[in-house]
């Protein structure tokens, strides 16, 4: 239940940040009012759909918005990849939540394996040796 009222006081920071109205949000999100008033107090656990749709309306990545609910561990992977995940208007919000739990667990994956040799690293060229010597 304190997951959920962090996720409810994160969403109304940010909605106080933007300057937003519940109103205004709830609207942009496509939600009820009453709803969204219930998420901000902790009273609602949203789904990621709903999740995604408040962070479009926040202007925030939906991954954020995962995170804080729970949905997603938070990662350090390369912030270029989840950003062109989350931003992706071809993809739906179940997509873009499945494209970025399976790029955390390729994550957790090679972290599990480090230290690593260049030779694990899955690259064809990684481990071999080229010289500039041209043969006698």
């Amino acid at each position: 239940m304190a997951r959920i009222s962090d996720l409810g006081g994160f969403i109304r920071e940010q909605r106080d940040g933007a300057q937003m109205s519940l109103r205004q949000l709830a609207q942009a999100a496509g939600v009820s009012n009453p709803y969204l008033s219930q998420v901000e107090r902790g009273l609602r656990n949203p789904s990621a759909e709903i999740l995604g749709r408040i962070a479009q309306g926040l202007r925030i990545s939906a991954e954020t918005l995962y995170v804080q609910a729970g949905i997603l561990d938070d990662r350090a992977g390369d912030a270029s990849v989840t950003t062109a995940i989350a931003a992706d208007s071809t993809l739906t919000e179940r997509q873009r939540a499945t494209l970025l739990q399976i790029y955390a667990a390729f994550q957790a994956e090679n972290t599990a394996r480090q230290p690593s040799t260049p030779a694990d690293s899955g690259d064809p060229q990684a481990g071999t040796t080229t010289t500039s010597e041209e043969p006698s």
